[in-house]
Protein backbone atom coordinates (compact mmCIF):
# COMPACT_ATOMS: atom_id res chain seq x y z
CA UNK A 1 0.00 0.00 0.00
CA UNK A 2 1.49 3.13 -1.00
CA UNK A 3 1.73 6.45 1.48
CA UNK A 4 -1.39 7.95 -0.27
CA UNK A 5 -3.37 4.93 -0.28
CA UNK A 6 -3.09 4.83 3.58
CA UNK A 7 -4.10 8.36 4.08
CA UNK A 8 -7.47 7.21 1.55
CA UNK A 9 -9.36 5.11 4.23
CA UNK A 10 -9.83 3.77 7.45
CA UNK A 11 -10.19 0.16 8.34
CA UNK A 12 -7.71 -1.19 6.60
CA UNK A 13 -3.88 -2.16 6.85
CA UNK A 14 -3.65 1.73 8.00
CA UNK A 15 -5.67 1.09 11.78
CA UNK A 16 -6.64 -2.16 13.84
CA UNK A 17 -9.25 -3.00 11.30
CA UNK A 18 -12.51 -1.84 13.66
CA UNK A 19 -14.14 0.11 11.59
CA UNK A 20 -16.77 -1.91 10.49
CA UNK A 21 -18.42 -0.89 8.32
CA UNK A 22 -18.09 3.06 8.74
CA UNK A 23 -17.60 5.78 6.31
CA UNK A 24 -16.25 9.16 6.63
CA UNK A 25 -18.03 12.28 5.16
CA UNK A 26 -15.48 15.08 4.62
CA UNK A 27 -15.64 19.25 3.37
CA UNK A 28 -13.60 21.38 1.77
CA UNK A 29 -13.23 24.62 1.15
CA UNK A 30 -15.23 26.52 2.86
CA UNK A 31 -16.08 27.85 5.70
CA UNK A 32 -18.91 29.43 3.27
CA UNK A 33 -22.01 31.48 4.49
CA UNK A 34 -24.38 30.08 2.72
CA UNK A 35 -23.37 26.26 1.60
CA UNK A 36 -21.76 26.03 4.99
CA UNK A 37 -24.64 26.55 7.03
CA UNK A 38 -27.03 24.23 4.58
CA UNK A 39 -24.75 21.60 4.79
CA UNK A 40 -24.76 22.03 8.98
CA UNK A 41 -28.46 22.08 8.35
CA UNK A 42 -28.56 18.60 6.91
CA UNK A 43 -26.26 16.38 8.96
CA UNK A 44 -28.12 18.07 12.11
CA UNK A 45 -31.30 17.10 10.57
CA UNK A 46 -29.49 13.28 10.09
CA UNK A 47 -27.73 13.46 12.87
CA UNK A 48 -24.16 12.38 11.34
CA UNK A 49 -20.99 13.96 11.92
CA UNK A 50 -18.42 15.30 9.20
CA UNK A 51 -14.76 16.64 8.81
CA UNK A 52 -14.54 20.25 7.41
CA UNK A 53 -11.16 20.87 6.05
CA UNK A 54 -11.22 24.48 6.16
CA UNK A 55 -9.25 27.41 4.42
CA UNK A 56 -7.92 29.79 7.10
CA UNK A 57 -9.02 33.13 5.15
CA UNK A 58 -12.70 31.91 5.18
CA UNK A 59 -12.36 30.72 8.82
CA UNK A 60 -10.97 34.30 9.76
CA UNK A 61 -14.03 35.63 8.14
CA UNK A 62 -16.96 32.91 9.14
CA UNK A 63 -15.68 32.16 12.91
CA UNK A 64 -19.04 31.72 13.60
CA UNK A 65 -19.25 28.87 11.84
CA UNK A 66 -16.40 27.07 13.01
CA UNK A 67 -18.27 27.63 16.19
CA UNK A 68 -21.15 25.57 15.00
CA UNK A 69 -19.06 23.18 13.57
CA UNK A 70 -17.39 22.13 17.49
CA UNK A 71 -20.61 22.81 18.95
CA UNK A 72 -22.45 20.40 17.15
CA UNK A 73 -19.80 17.94 17.02
CA UNK A 74 -18.41 18.12 14.33
CA UNK A 75 -14.37 18.13 13.46
CA UNK A 76 -12.24 21.14 11.81
CA UNK A 77 -9.24 20.30 9.75
CA UNK A 78 -6.70 22.35 8.22
CA UNK A 79 -7.08 23.12 4.74
CA UNK A 80 -3.64 25.43 4.72
CA UNK A 81 -4.69 29.19 4.57
CA UNK A 82 -5.05 30.55 1.29
CA UNK A 83 -5.07 27.16 -0.97
CA UNK A 84 -2.15 26.91 -2.58
CA UNK A 85 -0.45 24.27 -5.01
CA UNK A 86 1.95 23.23 -1.98
CA UNK A 87 4.21 21.45 -4.57
CA UNK A 88 5.10 25.09 -6.09
CA UNK A 89 5.72 26.41 -2.31
CA UNK A 90 9.34 26.74 -0.93
CA UNK A 91 9.50 25.33 2.95
CA UNK A 92 8.53 28.82 4.82
CA UNK A 93 5.40 29.08 2.10
CA UNK A 94 4.44 25.98 3.40
CA UNK A 95 5.38 26.62 6.96
CA UNK A 96 3.06 29.93 7.01
CA UNK A 97 0.32 28.23 5.32
CA UNK A 98 -0.21 25.64 7.70
CA UNK A 99 0.67 27.38 10.86
CA UNK A 100 -1.06 30.16 9.93
CA UNK A 101 -4.68 28.59 9.30
CA UNK A 102 -3.52 26.26 12.57
CA UNK A 103 -3.61 29.84 14.40
CA UNK A 104 -6.61 31.22 12.83
CA UNK A 105 -8.88 28.16 13.71
CA UNK A 106 -7.98 28.52 17.19
CA UNK A 107 -8.88 32.27 17.19
CA UNK A 108 -12.27 31.54 15.51
CA UNK A 109 -12.94 28.23 18.09
CA UNK A 110 -10.22 28.03 20.75
CA UNK A 111 -12.26 24.95 21.88
CA UNK A 112 -11.08 23.42 18.29
CA UNK A 113 -9.19 20.54 18.31
CA UNK A 114 -7.05 20.43 14.64
CA UNK A 115 -5.78 16.82 14.44
CA UNK A 116 -5.67 16.71 10.45
CA UNK A 117 -4.40 18.65 7.36
CA UNK A 118 -5.47 18.01 3.74
CA UNK A 119 -3.15 19.49 0.88
CA UNK A 120 -4.77 21.76 -1.83
CA UNK A 121 -5.92 19.21 -4.80
CA UNK A 122 -4.79 16.61 -2.84
CA UNK A 123 -1.35 17.38 -3.52
CA UNK A 124 1.31 16.31 -1.24
CA UNK A 125 4.97 16.20 -1.18
CA UNK A 126 8.00 15.35 1.37
CA UNK A 127 7.89 19.22 2.80
CA UNK A 128 4.56 19.21 3.10
CA UNK A 129 3.93 16.19 5.21
CA UNK A 130 7.27 17.16 7.11
CA UNK A 131 5.77 20.60 8.11
CA UNK A 132 2.27 18.65 9.18
CA UNK A 133 3.99 16.49 11.30
CA UNK A 134 5.77 19.27 12.84
CA UNK A 135 2.43 21.38 12.96
CA UNK A 136 1.10 18.68 15.03
CA UNK A 137 -1.55 17.28 11.99
CA UNK A 138 -2.05 13.91 10.67
CA UNK A 139 -2.32 14.33 6.59
CA UNK A 140 -5.64 13.30 5.25
CA UNK A 141 -6.76 12.44 1.47
CA UNK A 142 -9.79 10.50 0.78
CA UNK A 143 -11.06 7.34 -1.20
CA UNK A 144 -13.84 8.48 -2.61
CA UNK A 145 -14.45 11.76 -4.59
CA UNK A 146 -17.81 12.62 -6.95
CA UNK A 147 -16.32 15.79 -8.01
CA UNK A 148 -19.22 17.60 -7.00
CA UNK A 149 -17.61 21.03 -7.76
CA UNK A 150 -17.86 20.58 -11.76
CA UNK A 151 -21.67 20.26 -10.88
CA UNK A 152 -22.15 17.54 -12.43
CA UNK A 153 -25.69 17.28 -11.05
CA UNK A 154 -27.82 15.51 -8.06
CA UNK A 155 -27.88 11.98 -8.91
CA UNK A 156 -24.26 11.95 -10.70
CA UNK A 157 -22.84 12.99 -7.11
CA UNK A 158 -25.22 10.95 -5.62
CA UNK A 159 -24.46 7.71 -7.95
CA UNK A 160 -20.45 8.64 -8.23
CA UNK A 161 -20.16 8.23 -4.33
CA UNK A 162 -22.95 4.80 -4.28
CA UNK A 163 -21.20 3.14 -7.07
CA UNK A 164 -17.67 3.72 -4.84
CA UNK A 165 -18.09 3.74 -1.35
CA UNK A 166 -16.41 0.73 0.97
CA UNK A 167 -16.16 0.36 4.43
CA UNK A 168 -13.81 2.40 6.02
CA UNK A 169 -13.84 5.26 3.06
CA UNK A 170 -12.88 8.71 3.12
CA UNK A 171 -15.83 11.33 1.27
CA UNK A 172 -14.65 13.94 -0.34
CA UNK A 173 -17.37 16.59 -0.82
CA UNK A 174 -17.30 21.19 -0.91
CA UNK A 175 -18.86 23.46 1.23
CA UNK A 176 -17.06 26.49 -0.46
CA UNK A 177 -14.50 27.32 -3.20
CA UNK A 178 -11.08 27.98 -3.55
CA UNK A 179 -10.13 31.79 -3.62
CA UNK A 180 -8.15 31.57 -6.54
CA UNK A 181 -11.18 29.96 -8.64
CA UNK A 182 -13.83 32.64 -7.38
CA UNK A 183 -15.72 33.66 -10.21
CA UNK A 184 -14.61 32.59 -13.06
CA UNK A 185 -17.71 31.07 -14.27
CA UNK A 186 -21.40 32.11 -13.12
CA UNK A 187 -21.66 29.09 -10.94
CA UNK A 188 -18.21 29.04 -9.28
CA UNK A 189 -18.64 28.68 -5.71
CA UNK A 190 -22.25 27.45 -6.04
CA UNK A 191 -22.49 24.23 -4.01
CA UNK A 192 -26.24 23.41 -4.16
CA UNK A 193 -26.02 20.35 -5.85
CA UNK A 194 -23.74 19.29 -3.10
CA UNK A 195 -26.34 20.30 -0.80
CA UNK A 196 -29.10 18.32 -2.14
CA UNK A 197 -27.09 15.43 -2.87
CA UNK A 198 -25.94 15.38 0.60
CA UNK A 199 -29.40 14.92 1.86
CA UNK A 200 -30.01 12.04 -0.04
CA UNK A 201 -26.68 10.18 0.06
CA UNK A 202 -27.09 9.85 4.09
CA UNK A 203 -29.56 7.47 4.47
CA UNK A 204 -28.87 5.87 0.66
CA UNK A 205 -25.70 4.92 2.76
CA UNK A 206 -27.56 3.80 5.88
CA UNK A 207 -29.49 1.61 3.67
CA UNK A 208 -26.76 -0.41 2.37
CA UNK A 209 -25.99 -1.03 5.73
CA UNK A 210 -22.91 2.05 6.61
CA UNK A 211 -22.74 4.06 9.36
CA UNK A 212 -21.53 7.23 9.06
CA UNK A 213 -18.66 8.15 12.08
CA UNK A 214 -15.95 10.83 12.94
CA UNK A 215 -12.31 9.71 11.76
CA UNK A 216 -11.20 7.97 14.83
CA UNK A 217 -8.43 9.70 17.17
CA UNK A 218 -5.69 7.10 15.82
CA UNK A 219 -6.27 7.81 12.23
Amino acid sequence: MTPIECLSKVGSECDDGTAGRSVYLTFDDGPDPLCTTEVLNVLAEQRVPATFCVIGAYAADQPQLIQRMIAEGHEVANHTMNHPDLSRCGPGEVHRELFEANRTIRMACPQAPIRHMRAPYGVWTEQVLTTSASAGLAPLHWSVDPRDWSRPGIDAIVDAVLASVQPGAIVLLHDGCPPDELGQSIHSGLRDQTVMALSRLIPALHERGFVIRPLPQQY
